[in-house]
C-alpha cells in the first residue's frame, strides 16, 4: 500500500552504531525483522518492540577468535559456550583447537547445536585435541598428526571448521623441531584454510638448551598470507618480542608484511610491557581473541555448579575487558572494533556473513556501553594501568533475539586508586 510504513520485530532507537565494514560510525537505529538486519538509519518507525539503547554503543555481533568451549572432553580447560558467548555480549566464538579429527563429531552435536551462540572452531592438528595439553606434551608430537584424515575432516566439516590450530614455541621445538608445525601447515594447505599459531613458551624444554629467537626465526617463516599469529603480547619466552633484545623479530615483521595476520589471543599471556613493546615497533592487531579458559577462571560459589568450577570468583578479564585495554594502550575505538567484528570475520573466512550491519545479514548485535572511569588493569604479571573508560557488555541479539549479557564470568570493574 502506497505510503504504508515497514513493520519490524524491533528496533534499537537511538545507540551510536560502529560498524568498520560499512564505515559507519554514528548515531542511528537499527531495524530488525525475520532475525536480518532490515535498516540502519536514523528515525526508523514501524514496529512491534523497541528497545531504547541511548547512549550506548550497538556493533556487529562481536566474535572471540579465541575461545576454549569443549567444555568436559577439554578438562578443565573449556568452558561454557554461552556463558562465554552471547551471555558476555559475544554472538561467535571460535574454539581453538579443542576439537580433532577423532572428536569434532562430539564438538558438533554436544556443544554447537545446543548453543545459543554461533561456535565455530580451528581444528587441532593433533589426533587428541586439546585434551589438557598443558598438562602432556607427548600428546602432541608428529606421531599425533595425521595429516590427511585431518584435512578430510576440515574439508566434510566446512560450515564449522574455519581453520588449523598448531604451536611454535621452545618447548615443543626442543622435542621435535619444526616438524608439528610444518604439519600443520600441510594440513591447512590441503583444506584450504589457514593456520593458527600459538607463538610463546607452553611447555617446558626437554634435556636440550632452545634459543627462543632461534625457534621464532626457524618457525614463523612456514607462514604463509593469511595464516594467523597469535599471542603478540605475551609475557613468555619466544614471543613477538626478543628477551635478549628487546626488539620485534625479524621474521614475525617480515611476516606481519607478507599478510601473515595478529591475533591477540589474550588469555593468561598477556603483558602490558610486551604489548607497549609490540605497539611501538608496529604491531597492530587484526583481530582480538580473550583466550579465556578453565585454567583463568575462579568463580562465585553460588553460581560455581552452573559453571562447573571451583568456587571463588569471577574471571579476570574477557573479549570486552580485552577491548578495554586496546582501547587503554592507545588504540582508536574504531579499529579495536574492527579487531572483534569485520577483521575477525575475514580472519575465519567469514566476511560475506558475518562483522556488519550490513542489510539481509543476520541480526547478530552486540550493545555495550562504554563507562567512564578511572579503571584499574592488571595483567597476570601484577602490572597495573588506568583506563579512563571502559566496554561492558549489555545484551547481545542472535538472529534478532535477546539474551542479556549476565554471565558470571564477566570481570568487576575495579577502580583505580
Amino acid at each position: 500500500m502506497a505510503g504504508s510504513t515497514k513493520r519490524y520485530d524491533l528496533i534499537l532507537r537511538g545507540g551510536r552504531v560502529i560498524d568498520p565494514a560499512s564505515g559507519r560510525n554514528r548515531k542511528a537505529d537499527v531495524g530488525i525483522a525475520d532475525g536480518r538486519i532490515a535498516a540502519v538509519k536514523a528515525g526508523i518507525k514501524g514496529t512491534k518492540r523497541a528497545i531504547d539503547v541511548s547512549g550506548a554503543l550497538v556493533l556487529p555481533g562481536l566474535i572471540d577468535t579465541h575461545a576454549h568451549v569443549y567444555r568436559h572432553v577439554t578438562g578443565a580447560f573449556g568452558l561454557d559456550a554461552d556463558l562465554c558467548g552471547v551471555r558476555s555480549g559475544v554472538t561467535t566464538v571460535v574454539d581453538q583447537g579443542g576439537p580433532s579429527l577423532m572428536t569434532l563429531p562430539g564438538f558438533r552435536q554436544f556443544i554447537v547445536e545446543p548453543a545459543k551462540t554461533r561456535v565455530l572452531c580451528f581444528l587441532s592438528t593433533y589426533m587428541v585435541g586439546g585434551l589438557e595439553g598443558h598438562r602432556y606434551p607427548s600428546l602432541y608430537g608428529p606421531e599425533q598428526v595425521d595429516v590427511k584424515r585431518t584435512a578430510e575432516v576440515a574439508i566434510a566439516n566446512a560450515d564449522i571448521v574455519k581453520g588449523i590450530k598448531a604451536h611454535a614455541e621452545i618447548g615443543g621445538a626442543s622435542r621435535w623441531g619444526c616438524q608439528v608445525l610444518e604439519r600443520a601447515r600441510e594440513i591447512a594447505s590441503k583444506a584450504k584454510l589457514p593456520v593458527y599459531v600459538h607463538l610463546g613458551q607452553l611447555w617446558p624444554t626437554e634435556g636440550v638448551d632452545v634459543d627462543p629467537d632461534a625457534v621464532v626465526r626457524e618457525m614463523v617463516p612456514l607462514m604463509r598470507k593469511g595464516d594467523i599469529l597469535a599471542h603478540p603480547f605475551t609475557r613468555h619466552p619466544g614471543g613477538f618480542i626478543s628477551e635478549k633484545t628487546g626488539r620485534l623479530h625479524p621474521a614475525v615483521k617480515k611476516a606481519v608484511a607478507r599478510g601473515v595476520r595478529v591475533d591477540v589471543g589474550h588469555g593468561a599471556h598477556f603483558s602490558f610491557k610486551m604489548a607497549r613493546a609490540a605497539l611501538e615497533q608496529g604491531i597492530r592487531p587484526f583481530s582480538l581473541g580473550a583466550d579465556l579458559h578453565g585454567y583463568s577462571i575462579a568463580v562465585p560459589e553460588a553460581r560455581a555448579g552452573e559453571i562447573g568450577l571451583p568456587a571463588n570468583d569471577r574471571a579476570p578479564f574477557g573479549l570486552c575487558h580485552a577491548m578495554t585495554e586496546l582501547l587503554a594502550l592507545g588504540m582508536a575505538l574504531e579499529d579495536v572494533v574492527a579487531t572483534v567484528t569485520s577483521n575477525a570475520a575475514e580472519a575465519i573466512g567469514m566476511a560475506d556473513e558475518l562483522g556488519s550491519l550490513a542489510k539481509g545479514r543476520a541480526a547478530d548485535v552486540s550493545v555495550v556501553d562504554m563507562v567512564p572511569g578511572p579503571w584499574e588493569l592488571r595483567d597476570n604479571s601484577g602490572e597495573t594501568v588506568q583506563a579512563e573508560r571502559a566496554i561492558v557488555p549489555r545484551f547481545a541479539l542472535r538472529d534478532g533475539v535477546r539474551y542479556d549479557a549476565d554471565s558470571p564470568l564477566l570481570p568487576e570493574l575495579a577502580a583505580a586508586a
